[in-house]
C-alpha cells in the first residue's frame, strides 16, 4: 500500500488472510496455474507464476518475551496484525472482499503519515520489542526520503542500546538490506550520525570517503551496481585485521563473505609493498594470486595509492591471465622428475613470462633444459 500511494513501481504483492492462509493458497494455485511453496509452521505460502509472485500469510498477532526476542505469533484478526506493524506508512491494507473491494484500512493514518513524508513508530515499545526497526526506520527515512519525526526519533536515541540484545545475524541482515538499496551511502551516512554503525565497531565510519569509495565501485561495474560482497568488504576495509575477525564473528557471516573480507585486509597490509614503483609484475602476481577478485577489487578503490591501484588493475586485467605455454607433461618429456619439480619448475616458467624474459615456447624449453642441464 505504501509504494501504491507514492505511485513507486513494485512487484511485491502481500495478502493477509482472517483464516488459513494455507488452504486458501492451495485453492488458488489450480485457478492461477501457479506454483505454490507452503511453510506451515509459518502459515504463510508463496504463489509464483511466470515472473510474479504473492505472499499470503494468516494474520496473527505477536508478544515478546523480552526485549531482542523473536516475537510469539498466534492467528489473530487483520486488526491485531496491523497492529504488529513496525511504523504507520507500513500499517495499511486494502480490502479484497465484496463488497467493500478497493477500500483502504489505514487504522494508523499511514496515509496521512504519507503525506507528511514522515516516519512514525506504530506505539512507544516498538523498538524495545524489536530494535531492528531502527535500522529500518533509516533505511525507509532514506529510501522514501522522508524524515524520521520528532517522537519516533526520540525513541531510537532512547532504546538504541536495544540493539545489543538482537543477534549478530539478524543484525547483518539488515546491513544486508542496506547495502541492497539504490544509495546505501545515505543509509549508512544516516546510521552513523545516529550511532547505528559503532553497535557494530566502533571504527565503522558511513563518511565521505565511504559515499566516494561505493560511487567509485559503482563506476566500476557494467550495470552501476557493485555486488553485496564489494560493499561489505569496503565498509569494512579501514578496520584492521584483528578488528575484522572481531566483526565476522559478531556477525556471522557465512564463509563466502568471512573468506572476502580477510582476503581484503590480508591484500591492504602489502598495500605499501604494491605502491613499490618498478615492483616486477611477478611480485604483483605473487602478491595477489589466490585472493578473491572482489577483494582485489576492493583494494584498487580503497588503496588510497595511485600506483598500487595501477599494478592491482595490471594484474587484474593482464598478469592473471599469464600462463606457460609448457605443461606438466611436457616438462616429464623434457627430462624433469615427477614430484615437486614440476610444480616449481611451472612456476618459474610464469615469472619469467610475467617479467617479460621469454615470450615462446621454444624459449621456455630452452630455459628449462638450462635448469636440468639436459
Amino acid at each position: 500500500m505504501r509504494d501504491l500511494l507514492l505511485e513507486r513501481m513494485t512487484l511485491d504483492i502481500d495478502l493477509v488472510v482472517e483464516g488459513d492462509a494455507i488452504k486458501l493458497a492451495q485453492e488458488i494455485a489450480p485457478i492461477t496455474k501457479a506454483k505454490v511453496t507452503l511453510h506451515p509452521h509459518f502459515g504463510t505460502a508463496k504463489l509464483q507464476w511466470r515472473n510474479r509472485s504473492a505472499d499470503i500469510a494468516t494474520a496473527r498477532a505477536e508478544t515478546y518475551a523480552h526485549p531482542g526476542a523473536l516475537p510469539e505469533v498466534k492467528s489473530g484478526t487483520l486488526t491485531q496484525d496491523l497492529a504488529r506493524r513496525d511504523f504507520t506508512i507500513n500499517a495499511m491494507a486494502i480490502e479484497l472482499n465484496p463488497p467493500h473491494f478497493g477500500e483502504l484500512i489505514d487504522l494508523y493514518n499511514g496515509q496521512i503519515d504519507i503525506e507528511k513524508e514522515i516516519i512514525k513508530a506504530l506505539h512507544n515499545k516498538s523498538f524495545s520489542d524489536d530494535a531492528t526497526r531502527i535500522w529500518r526506520a533509516v533505511r525507509y527515512e532514506q529510501r522514501l526520503e522522508f524524515s524520521i519525526e520528532p517522537a519516533t526519533l526520540a525513541m531510537i536515541k532512547r532504546d538504541i542500546d536495544k540493539l545489543d540484545t538482537i543477534s549478530g545475524d539478524r543484525i547483518r541482515h539488515e546491513l544486508e538490506l542496506v547495502l541492497k538499496e539504490e544509495l546505501p551511502e545515505k543509509t549508512l551516512q544516516r546510521a552513523d550520525e545516529l550511532g547505528l554503525l559503532s553497535k557494530i565497531h566502533p571504527s565503522l565510519k558511513g563518511d565521505d570517503w565511504l559515499a566516494e569509495s561505493f560511487d567509485a565501485a559503482g563506476m566500476r561495474c557494467i550495470d552501476g551496481k557493485p555486488n553485496l560482497h564489494l560493499y561489505l568488504a569496503l565498509l569494512f576495509y579501514r578496520l584492521t585485521a584483528e578488528d575484522t575477525e572481531k566483526v565476522i564473528d559478531y556477525l556471522h557471516f557465512p564463509k563466502a563473505e568471512a573468506q572476502v573480507l580477510r582476503d581484503t585486509a590480508t591484500i591492504k597490509s602489502h598495500i605499501k609493498e604494491l605502491a613499490t614503483a618498478g615492483l616486477a609484475p611477478s611480485m604483483v602476481y605473487e602478491i595477489l594470486h589466490g585472493y578473491s577478485l572482489t577483494a582485489i577489487e576492493a583494494n584498487t578503490v580503497g588503496a588510497g595509492s595511485e600506483t598500487a591501484a595501477e599494478q592491482i588493475e595490471l594484474y587484474m586485467n593482464v598478469l592473471r591471465h599469464v600462463n606457460p605455454m609448457l605443461t606438466g607433461e611436457d616438462l616429464l618429456k623434457l627430462g624433469v622428475p615427477k614430484g615437486p619439480r614440476i610444480k616449481e619448475f611451472l612456476k618459474r616458467l610464469r615469472e619469467a613470462r610475467l617479467d617479460g624474459k621469454i615470450d615462446s615456447r621454444k624459449e621456455e624449453e630452452e630455459m628449462v633444459r638450462g635448469w636440468t642441464g639436459k
